[in-house]
């Protein structure tokens, strides 16, 4: 067997099957090392993909040729678009997986892929050479070469779980650790730390009350997270159900706090802030009486179920105990506990905005060995880390997304250049142009981009193309097609709305927030024709020219905005400057310039610490 590779992929979890398969179509002759050919793309986690600003980029890895989005829309046992209540750049989708399913789902698209093969091994250690990464060698000490390695982990390289006070070395429940690379990486001058995550009890779903459980259905219209017009097998469709804690859970659990790996000084390192366990809940609010729990089915037959609010690392019999005082779980069994883990990471201010190292060439990190936490952050990152793999090896220009391009351009500018104190979760708040990143436009953003590269099918590009002619068309007949008030006012005053004073195109009733499009065809005929003319996704492409509509002005609003700063981002600085010396700068900018290394002017005035007077400052220096 030949192990010469031009990308070598190791761990095959989101981040990894997104990397090993980007690499491959590309054309990379690649290698995906597992530890477990079972488990790939296994949700470590809840049994769910998507949510607020995670649902976007889930649609962006989409939108660029990846393949979460059509894993998650074959295996879901529920959709729902999130935030529906708010504007669009809020809206997020969210769909429950069956959790068996999706993995057999990753798995037949991994062994179709076309130049990708797949070793069930660990790794040991990188084979470096002149500040190179040239090949690794596996656990059963064969020695694979590679013209680049990226390196996805997850949190199993040095992974330790606690329950209550057991300890088990492991990076996930049942599975081994990974050690050697660590501390290899360490001595390369790599910089390493811990983190922390968590996850709930597995609940047997006969042992639940469920007339004590409030029922949550999923949606049942067009959305999905994929652009392509594939026929989704409509699998059993499943409840997700909400119960509360109450003052004598708390108790139970506030009882067993001596016994926590987060308060007895067992755990040392940060967990994630948005995702706390339920000990750190009553710890951090205990004025608050309750909190809310999801019981979330694991499949579409299955009776496990994910308590998702209820992470925690406390001892066993504080679990059951606690879970038994809530009435809808009176009666539990589980099919084990709630545990922590803490794992290694390396500082992602130490990766160029490619994700690879600075420090060795060829070497890429992605997913949560760089901080972040999530399925949707990490497969974002393992699809960039696999693109640009591969554009180094062949010699062309890396593939880097903007700040008002993509939330995954919002996620590695943020780690590269502000890096982590906790897990990284990607929030709408953290991006400053969600009305250019909204979910429902991901393609028209991304998939051009991703054609030019190679990684978009031409079906993918046509479908895009389909898209915008019967959008564009809809918009420009509602810009042009006239409607006098003797035509529509009976209709408006249905529907709650003013009634016209005088006669107007059409787009001045699309623009109104107690209308939409469907609405306003029930009573224009000719607008009902229109839509008509549209022969594949109707309602995605209804929707997409109702919101571009309505959100003209903001949208144009904000991409001034993002132009003017993109200036910034074309004033390239890395290598111009030695901080050291310039002493104008103030300790801090110097340190942190020096360390950061920043790429452009632009990427220097976003690290933490950095004021606008050391940003001139540089600008002065460069003769601007």
């Amino acid at each position: 067997m030949d192990f010469i590779y031009d990308v070598i992929v190791v761990g095959a979890g989101h981040a990894g099957c997104e990397a090993a398969c980007a690499a491959a179509n590309l054309g990379s002759k690649t290698c995906l090392i597992t530890m477990d050919m079972n488990k790939i793309g296994q949700m470590s986690c809840n049994p769910a993909v998507g949510g607020i600003a995670k649902g976007q980029i889930v649609r962006e890895i989409d939108a660029l040729g990846g393949h979460m989005g059509v894993v998650s829309d074959k295996t879901a046992i529920q959709f729902r678009m999130l935030n529906r209540s708010k504007g669009p750049a809020m809206w997020s989708p969210r769909s429950q997986a069956d959790r068996a399913k999706f993995i057999d789902t990753w798995r037949g698209i991994i062994d179709e892929t076309p130049n990708l093969e797949v070793w069930q091994d660990t790794v040991q250690q990188l084979i470096l050479e002149d500040g190179k990464v040239t090949g690794l060698i596996t656990g059963m000490g064969v020695e694979f070469r590679a013209k680049a390695v990226v390196l996805t982990s997850g949190t199993f390289m040095n992974g330790l779980m606690h329950i209550g006070r057991t300890q088990l070395p492991g990076g996930r429940i049942a599975e081994p650790a990974s050690y050697g690379l660590s501390d290899q990486l360490k001595e390369a001058g790599i910089v390493v730390g811990r983190m922390k995550t968590g996850t709930p009890v597995r609940i047997d779903g006969r042992s639940v009350d469920f007339s004590l459980a409030e029922a949550h259905e999923g949606d049942n219209d067009f959305h999905k997270f994929s652009y392509l017009d594939y026929e989704t097998p409509m699998l059993k469709q499943r409840a997700c159900w909400m119960i509360y804690t109450n003052e004598e859970v708390h108790e139970v659990l506030r009882r067993g706090l001596p016994d926590s790996p987060l308060y007895n000084g067992q755990i040392q390192s940060i967990g994630p802030r948005y995702c706390p366990s339920i000990e750190t809940k009553i710890v951090t609010f205990p004025d608050k009486t309750r909190h809310q729990l999801f019981l979330e089915p694991e499949g579409e037959t299955t009776q496990e179920y994910y308590l998702n609010g209820f992470s925690s690392s406390l001892p066993l019999d504080i679990q059951l105990e606690a879970l038994k005082k809530i009435p809808a779980l009176r009666d539990v069994k589980i099919y084990r506990p709630g545990y922590a883990i803490e794992y290694d990471y390396f500082d992602p201010t130490q990766l160029r905005h490619t994700l690879e190292t600075k420090a060795i060439e060829g070497l890429y990190f992605a997913g949560q060995i760089n901080g972040t936490t999530g399925y949707e952050e990490a497969g974002g990152q393992g699809l960039m880390a696999g693109i640009n793999a591969h554009l180094k090896i062949v010699g062309k220009e890396p593939f880097v997304l903007g700040r008002d391009e993509a939330y995954i351009g919002v996620l590695i500018d943020d780690l590269v250049t502000k890096g982590v104190d906790e897990p990284y979760r990607m929030f709408t708040s953290r991006a400053e142009y969600r009305i250019l990143l909204r979910q429902d436009d991901a393609d028209m953003r991304l998939t051009e981009k991703a054609y030019r590269l190679g990684l978009a099918s031409q079906h993918r590009f046509d479908l895009l193309q389909e898209k915008k002619e019967h959008r564009d068309r809809l918009v420009t007949f509602c810009r042009e097609y006239p409607v006098k008030p003797s035509a529509v006012n009976e209709a408006l005053a249905q529907f709650e709305t003013a009634p016209m004073r005088e006669g107007a195109k059409l787009y001045n009733l699309v623009v109104r927030p107690q209308l939409n499009l469907w609405q306003i065809a029930s009573f224009v005929p000719a607008l009902q024709r229109e839509i008509d003319k549209i022969p594949n996704r109707k309602e995605e492409i209804v929707e997409a020219a109702e919101i571009l509509m309505k959100y003209e002005g903001y949208i144009d609003r904000e991409k001034m905005i993002a132009d003017k700063i993109t200036r910034l981002e074309n004033i390239q600085i890395e290598g111009k400057f030695d901080y050291d010396s310039i002493r104008s700068l103030s300790t801090e900018a110097r340190q942190k310039l020096a360390r950061i290394n920043p790429q452009t002017i632009g990427q220097a005035s976003r690290i933490p610490g950095i004021s606008p007077s050391d940003i001139n400052i540089l600008l002065v220096l460069l003769g601007r």
